[in-house]
Protein backbone atom coordinates (compact mmCIF):
# COMPACT_ATOMS: atom_id res chain seq x y z
CA UNK A 1 0.00 0.00 0.00
CA UNK A 2 1.22 3.75 -0.86
CA UNK A 3 1.96 5.59 2.50
CA UNK A 4 0.44 9.24 0.92
CA UNK A 5 2.76 10.52 3.58
CA UNK A 6 6.16 11.41 2.62
CA UNK A 7 8.94 10.60 5.23
CA UNK A 8 11.25 13.02 7.58
CA UNK A 9 14.29 12.32 5.05
CA UNK A 10 11.78 13.15 2.12
CA UNK A 11 10.12 15.77 3.62
CA UNK A 12 13.74 17.16 4.31
CA UNK A 13 14.94 16.78 0.58
CA UNK A 14 11.27 18.06 -0.23
CA UNK A 15 11.86 21.36 1.13
CA UNK A 16 15.48 21.67 0.47
CA UNK A 17 15.21 21.30 -2.93
CA UNK A 18 11.66 23.47 -3.06
CA UNK A 19 13.90 26.39 -1.48
CA UNK A 20 16.64 25.69 -4.19
CA UNK A 21 14.27 25.83 -7.24
CA UNK A 22 12.78 29.07 -5.50
CA UNK A 23 15.67 30.78 -4.71
CA UNK A 24 17.90 29.71 -7.69
CA UNK A 25 16.00 27.99 -10.86
CA UNK A 26 12.63 30.33 -10.97
CA UNK A 27 14.65 33.72 -10.89
CA UNK A 28 16.76 32.45 -14.12
CA UNK A 29 14.49 30.50 -16.11
CA UNK A 30 13.45 32.79 -18.72
CA UNK A 31 17.08 34.97 -19.36
CA UNK A 32 18.00 31.19 -19.58
CA UNK A 33 15.27 30.33 -22.34
CA UNK A 34 15.86 33.54 -24.13
CA UNK A 35 19.66 33.23 -24.04
CA UNK A 36 19.39 29.22 -24.92
CA UNK A 37 22.28 28.88 -21.93
CA UNK A 38 21.80 26.72 -19.21
CA UNK A 39 23.32 28.29 -15.97
CA UNK A 40 26.39 26.73 -15.30
CA UNK A 41 26.41 27.88 -11.22
CA UNK A 42 22.95 26.85 -10.20
CA UNK A 43 23.96 23.29 -12.01
CA UNK A 44 27.40 23.53 -10.36
CA UNK A 45 25.10 24.41 -6.80
CA UNK A 46 22.83 21.87 -7.37
CA UNK A 47 24.98 19.06 -7.89
CA UNK A 48 26.71 20.09 -3.99
CA UNK A 49 23.25 18.74 -3.09
CA UNK A 50 23.99 15.29 -4.85
CA UNK A 51 20.58 14.59 -5.89
CA UNK A 52 21.44 12.03 -8.50
CA UNK A 53 25.17 10.93 -6.23
CA UNK A 54 22.69 9.90 -3.50
CA UNK A 55 20.97 7.41 -5.25
CA UNK A 56 24.20 5.76 -6.40
CA UNK A 57 25.76 2.76 -4.42
CA UNK A 58 28.08 3.80 -1.85
CA UNK A 59 30.50 1.40 -2.55
CA UNK A 60 30.95 3.88 -5.91
CA UNK A 61 31.14 6.74 -3.61
CA UNK A 62 27.22 7.48 -3.85
CA UNK A 63 24.56 7.60 -0.75
CA UNK A 64 23.56 4.22 -1.48
CA UNK A 65 19.67 5.68 -0.85
CA UNK A 66 17.97 4.74 -4.22
CA UNK A 67 14.46 5.59 -4.33
CA UNK A 68 12.09 6.15 -7.52
CA UNK A 69 9.68 7.94 -5.03
CA UNK A 70 12.59 10.21 -3.54
CA UNK A 71 14.03 10.85 -7.07
CA UNK A 72 10.22 11.74 -8.47
CA UNK A 73 9.65 14.03 -5.41
CA UNK A 74 13.08 15.90 -6.19
CA UNK A 75 11.88 15.61 -10.13
CA UNK A 76 8.93 17.54 -9.48
CA UNK A 77 10.15 20.16 -7.30
CA UNK A 78 13.10 21.08 -9.83
CA UNK A 79 10.94 21.38 -13.04
CA UNK A 80 8.24 23.90 -10.82
CA UNK A 81 11.89 25.36 -10.76
CA UNK A 82 12.30 25.43 -14.82
CA UNK A 83 11.91 22.21 -16.57
CA UNK A 84 15.36 22.87 -19.04
CA UNK A 85 17.73 23.61 -16.09
CA UNK A 86 15.78 20.28 -13.81
CA UNK A 87 16.70 18.27 -16.95
CA UNK A 88 20.21 19.24 -17.16
CA UNK A 89 20.80 18.82 -13.08
CA UNK A 90 19.12 15.41 -13.27
CA UNK A 91 21.03 14.58 -16.73
CA UNK A 92 23.61 12.16 -14.69
CA UNK A 93 20.91 9.61 -14.09
CA UNK A 94 21.15 8.94 -17.64
CA UNK A 95 24.04 7.39 -17.71
CA UNK A 96 24.95 6.37 -13.88
CA UNK A 97 21.36 5.25 -12.86
CA UNK A 98 21.97 2.29 -15.97
CA UNK A 99 25.73 1.63 -15.29
CA UNK A 100 24.61 1.36 -11.30
CA UNK A 101 21.49 -1.51 -12.46
CA UNK A 102 23.32 -3.66 -15.07
CA UNK A 103 26.76 -2.37 -15.58
CA UNK A 104 29.28 -5.00 -14.60
CA UNK A 105 31.51 -4.24 -12.26
CA UNK A 106 34.33 -2.91 -14.45
CA UNK A 107 31.43 -0.72 -15.76
CA UNK A 108 30.79 0.77 -12.68
CA UNK A 109 34.26 1.13 -11.22
CA UNK A 110 35.09 3.17 -14.54
CA UNK A 111 32.19 4.95 -14.64
CA UNK A 112 30.21 5.95 -11.54
CA UNK A 113 32.84 7.57 -9.55
CA UNK A 114 32.73 10.81 -12.31
CA UNK A 115 28.98 11.04 -10.90
CA UNK A 116 30.23 11.51 -7.28
CA UNK A 117 32.97 13.79 -7.87
CA UNK A 118 32.79 17.28 -6.74
CA UNK A 119 33.05 18.34 -10.41
CA UNK A 120 29.59 18.33 -12.32
CA UNK A 121 29.30 15.53 -15.03
CA UNK A 122 26.21 15.29 -17.44
CA UNK A 123 24.62 12.07 -18.93
CA UNK A 124 23.19 11.72 -22.24
CA UNK A 125 21.06 9.10 -23.42
CA UNK A 126 19.73 8.14 -26.86
CA UNK A 127 16.83 6.71 -26.92
CA UNK A 128 14.13 8.39 -29.23
CA UNK A 129 13.83 7.89 -33.10
CA UNK A 130 12.99 10.48 -35.66
CA UNK A 131 10.24 8.60 -37.32
CA UNK A 132 6.30 8.02 -36.83
CA UNK A 133 7.18 4.03 -36.79
CA UNK A 134 9.33 4.47 -33.74
CA UNK A 135 9.21 1.50 -31.01
CA UNK A 136 10.39 2.34 -28.12
CA UNK A 137 11.05 -1.27 -27.22
CA UNK A 138 12.46 -2.29 -30.75
CA UNK A 139 14.38 0.57 -31.75
CA UNK A 140 15.29 0.65 -35.81
CA UNK A 141 19.02 1.56 -34.59
CA UNK A 142 20.86 -1.37 -35.07
CA UNK A 143 23.73 -3.36 -33.00
CA UNK A 144 25.40 -5.85 -34.87
CA UNK A 145 28.35 -7.85 -33.40
CA UNK A 146 32.06 -7.98 -35.08
CA UNK A 147 34.50 -9.70 -34.02
CA UNK A 148 35.27 -8.62 -30.40
CA UNK A 149 33.67 -5.33 -31.10
CA UNK A 150 30.25 -3.99 -32.05
CA UNK A 151 29.38 -1.59 -35.41
CA UNK A 152 25.97 0.90 -34.63
CA UNK A 153 23.65 2.24 -37.22
CA UNK A 154 20.64 4.64 -36.93
CA UNK A 155 19.31 7.65 -35.62
CA UNK A 156 18.42 9.39 -32.98
CA UNK A 157 16.64 12.43 -31.63
CA UNK A 158 16.12 14.54 -28.22
CA UNK A 159 19.39 13.70 -27.36
CA UNK A 160 20.57 15.88 -24.00
CA UNK A 161 24.12 16.74 -25.42
CA UNK A 162 25.25 19.33 -22.23
CA UNK A 163 29.10 20.19 -22.47
CA UNK A 164 31.30 18.59 -20.27
CA UNK A 165 30.79 15.02 -20.79
CA UNK A 166 32.45 12.68 -23.23
CA UNK A 167 30.13 9.58 -24.05
CA UNK A 168 26.62 8.81 -25.01
CA UNK A 169 24.16 5.60 -23.68
CA UNK A 170 23.08 4.75 -27.24
CA UNK A 171 19.91 2.33 -27.12
CA UNK A 172 20.22 -0.16 -30.63
CA UNK A 173 18.37 -3.59 -30.94
CA UNK A 174 20.44 -6.68 -31.42
CA UNK A 175 17.87 -8.91 -33.53
CA UNK A 176 14.95 -6.72 -32.54
CA UNK A 177 16.46 -7.02 -28.14
CA UNK A 178 17.32 -3.80 -27.47
CA UNK A 179 20.74 -3.10 -25.89
CA UNK A 180 22.27 -0.06 -24.47
CA UNK A 181 25.86 0.65 -25.71
CA UNK A 182 28.42 3.60 -24.00
CA UNK A 183 29.78 5.54 -27.17
CA UNK A 184 32.53 7.93 -27.06
CA UNK A 185 31.34 11.08 -28.36
CA UNK A 186 34.16 11.58 -30.83
CA UNK A 187 33.69 8.34 -31.88
CA UNK A 188 34.69 7.68 -36.16
CA UNK A 189 30.65 7.61 -37.61
CA UNK A 190 28.78 9.68 -35.12
CA UNK A 191 27.44 12.48 -35.98
CA UNK A 192 25.40 14.99 -33.95
CA UNK A 193 23.23 17.99 -35.02
CA UNK A 194 22.04 20.75 -32.98
CA UNK A 195 18.28 20.82 -32.56
CA UNK A 196 16.03 23.89 -32.11
CA UNK A 197 12.88 22.96 -30.52
CA UNK A 198 9.61 24.73 -29.40
CA UNK A 199 10.48 24.50 -26.22
CA UNK A 200 13.36 24.26 -23.88
CA UNK A 201 14.88 26.34 -25.02
CA UNK A 202 18.20 26.51 -21.95
CA UNK A 203 18.40 22.86 -22.67
CA UNK A 204 20.65 21.64 -25.95
CA UNK A 205 19.75 18.98 -27.48
CA UNK A 206 20.97 17.02 -30.83
CA UNK A 207 19.75 14.48 -33.26
CA UNK A 208 22.73 12.05 -33.83
CA UNK A 209 23.79 9.78 -36.67
CA UNK A 210 25.46 6.74 -36.53
CA UNK A 211 26.95 5.53 -39.58
CA UNK A 212 29.41 1.97 -38.95
CA UNK A 213 30.29 3.37 -35.44
CA UNK A 214 32.33 0.74 -34.02
CA UNK A 215 32.80 0.02 -30.32
CA UNK A 216 34.39 -2.46 -28.29
CA UNK A 217 32.63 -5.36 -27.02
CA UNK A 218 33.20 -3.70 -23.34
CA UNK A 219 31.33 -1.30 -24.37
CA UNK A 220 27.75 -3.01 -23.97
CA UNK A 221 26.36 -2.10 -20.95
CA UNK A 222 25.90 -5.73 -18.46
CA UNK A 223 28.59 -7.35 -21.05
CA UNK A 224 27.36 -10.81 -22.08
CA UNK A 225 24.70 -10.10 -19.83
CA UNK A 226 23.68 -7.20 -21.37
CA UNK A 227 20.84 -4.46 -20.01
CA UNK A 228 17.21 -4.48 -19.19
CA UNK A 229 16.13 -1.74 -21.55
CA UNK A 230 12.41 -2.17 -20.82
CA UNK A 231 13.16 -1.55 -16.87
CA UNK A 232 15.04 2.17 -18.32
CA UNK A 233 12.06 3.13 -19.98
CA UNK A 234 9.83 2.66 -16.96
CA UNK A 235 12.16 4.85 -14.77
CA UNK A 236 12.58 7.37 -18.01
CA UNK A 237 8.57 7.61 -17.76
CA UNK A 238 7.93 8.02 -14.17
CA UNK A 239 10.45 10.63 -13.89
CA UNK A 240 8.71 12.53 -16.75
CA UNK A 241 5.09 12.56 -14.91
CA UNK A 242 7.13 13.91 -12.17
CA UNK A 243 8.34 16.84 -14.29
CA UNK A 244 5.26 17.30 -15.87
CA UNK A 245 3.64 17.61 -12.40
CA UNK A 246 5.96 20.12 -11.24
CA UNK A 247 5.54 22.33 -15.08
CA UNK A 248 1.77 21.74 -14.34
CA UNK A 249 2.01 22.94 -10.70
CA UNK A 250 3.70 26.17 -11.89
CA UNK A 251 1.55 27.00 -14.27
CA UNK A 252 -1.41 26.44 -12.14
CA UNK A 253 0.12 28.38 -8.98
CA UNK A 254 1.41 31.09 -11.59
CA UNK A 255 -2.55 31.26 -12.62
CA UNK A 256 -4.03 31.09 -9.15
CA UNK A 257 -1.65 34.08 -8.12
CA UNK A 258 -2.84 36.50 -11.20
CA UNK A 259 -6.64 35.84 -10.91
CA UNK A 260 -6.57 37.13 -7.20
CA UNK A 261 -4.82 39.88 -7.92
CA UNK A 262 -6.35 40.43 -11.28
CA UNK A 263 -9.55 43.12 -11.28
CA UNK A 264 -12.43 43.13 -13.60
CA UNK A 265 -15.69 44.74 -12.81
CA UNK A 266 -14.46 45.76 -9.53
CA UNK A 267 -13.23 42.34 -7.97
CA UNK A 268 -10.58 39.68 -8.68
CA UNK A 269 -11.34 37.84 -11.62
CA UNK A 270 -10.74 34.66 -9.22
CA UNK A 271 -14.40 35.21 -8.29
CA UNK A 272 -15.83 34.61 -11.42
CA UNK A 273 -17.27 31.31 -11.85
CA UNK A 274 -15.57 30.10 -14.83
CA UNK A 275 -12.23 30.97 -13.97
CA UNK A 276 -12.68 29.18 -10.52
CA UNK A 277 -14.05 25.82 -11.90
CA UNK A 278 -11.16 26.11 -14.07
CA UNK A 279 -9.03 26.33 -11.46
CA UNK A 280 -10.67 24.01 -9.16
CA UNK A 281 -10.16 21.44 -11.92
CA UNK A 282 -6.50 22.16 -12.47
CA UNK A 283 -6.09 21.68 -9.13
CA UNK A 284 -7.96 18.05 -8.86
CA UNK A 285 -6.09 17.19 -12.47
CA UNK A 286 -2.50 17.86 -10.72
CA UNK A 287 -3.05 15.68 -7.98
CA UNK A 288 -4.62 12.98 -9.80
CA UNK A 289 -1.36 12.73 -12.12
CA UNK A 290 0.98 13.36 -8.50
CA UNK A 291 -0.99 9.80 -7.50
CA UNK A 292 -0.05 8.43 -10.62
CA UNK A 293 3.38 8.67 -10.89
CA UNK A 294 3.43 7.61 -6.93
CA UNK A 295 1.88 4.68 -7.43
CA UNK A 296 4.16 3.61 -10.72
CA UNK A 297 7.60 4.92 -8.47
CA UNK A 298 6.51 2.68 -5.52
CA UNK A 299 6.19 -0.39 -7.69
CA UNK A 300 9.12 0.39 -9.11
CA UNK A 301 11.31 0.63 -5.49
CA UNK A 302 8.87 -2.84 -4.58
CA UNK A 303 10.72 -4.47 -7.59
CA UNK A 304 6.94 -4.75 -9.24
CA UNK A 305 6.44 -5.05 -13.09
CA UNK A 306 5.83 -1.12 -13.79
CA UNK A 307 5.08 -1.22 -17.73
CA UNK A 308 1.25 -0.10 -17.67
CA UNK A 309 1.56 1.98 -14.44
CA UNK A 310 4.78 3.94 -15.57
CA UNK A 311 2.70 4.43 -18.90
CA UNK A 312 -0.45 5.34 -17.17
CA UNK A 313 1.43 7.73 -14.95
CA UNK A 314 3.08 9.01 -18.54
CA UNK A 315 0.06 9.69 -20.42
CA UNK A 316 -1.73 11.08 -17.90
CA UNK A 317 0.81 13.76 -16.24
CA UNK A 318 1.61 14.88 -20.14
CA UNK A 319 -2.08 15.54 -20.73
CA UNK A 320 -2.35 17.38 -17.16
CA UNK A 321 0.84 19.40 -17.53
CA UNK A 322 -0.34 20.67 -21.29
CA UNK A 323 -3.75 21.25 -20.49
CA UNK A 324 -3.01 23.16 -17.42
CA UNK A 325 -0.24 25.19 -18.99
CA UNK A 326 -2.89 25.97 -21.72
CA UNK A 327 -5.57 27.17 -19.23
CA UNK A 328 -2.64 29.02 -17.33
CA UNK A 329 -2.57 31.21 -20.46
CA UNK A 330 -6.15 31.61 -20.87
CA UNK A 331 -6.53 32.59 -17.10
CA UNK A 332 -3.55 35.41 -17.95
CA UNK A 333 -5.50 36.49 -21.11
CA UNK A 334 -3.47 38.58 -23.24
CA UNK A 335 -0.44 38.22 -21.19
CA UNK A 336 -0.35 35.09 -21.27
CA UNK A 337 0.74 35.42 -25.12
CA UNK A 338 3.84 37.87 -24.06
CA UNK A 339 7.12 36.35 -23.22
CA UNK A 340 7.16 38.47 -20.41
CA UNK A 341 5.04 36.26 -18.40
CA UNK A 342 5.83 32.69 -17.94
CA UNK A 343 2.91 30.84 -18.95
CA UNK A 344 3.84 30.80 -22.74
CA UNK A 345 7.11 29.08 -21.26
CA UNK A 346 5.78 26.52 -19.50
CA UNK A 347 3.31 25.75 -22.46
CA UNK A 348 5.97 25.47 -24.74
CA UNK A 349 7.61 23.04 -22.62
CA UNK A 350 4.30 21.01 -21.65
CA UNK A 351 3.64 20.31 -25.35
CA UNK A 352 7.05 18.46 -25.74
CA UNK A 353 6.29 15.97 -23.13
CA UNK A 354 4.08 14.01 -25.82
CA UNK A 355 7.54 13.66 -27.68
CA UNK A 356 10.04 12.91 -24.93
CA UNK A 357 11.18 9.75 -23.53
CA UNK A 358 13.67 8.96 -20.47
CA UNK A 359 14.91 12.59 -20.65
CA UNK A 360 15.40 11.36 -16.76
CA UNK A 361 15.34 8.61 -14.61
CA UNK A 362 13.77 7.75 -11.30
Amino acid sequence: MIDFQPSDEQRLIVETVRQFATSEIRPRARECSEARKLPDDVIARAHELGLVAGALPSANGGGGERSAITSALIAEELAWGDLAIALAILSPSLVALPVADFGTPEQQRAWLPRYTADRFVPGSLALVEPSFRFDVFHPATAARPDGDAWILDGEKCFVPWLAGDDSVLVIAAEKRVPQAFLVPRDAEGLEATPERNLGLDALPTVELRLRGVKVPASARLGGARGADVASLVNRGRVALAAAAVGVARAAFELALAYAKQRQAFGAPIATKQAIAFKLAEMAIEIDGARLLAWEAADRLDRGLPALREAALAQQQAQRVALEVADGAVQVFGGHGYIRDYLPEMHLRNARGFACFEALSLV
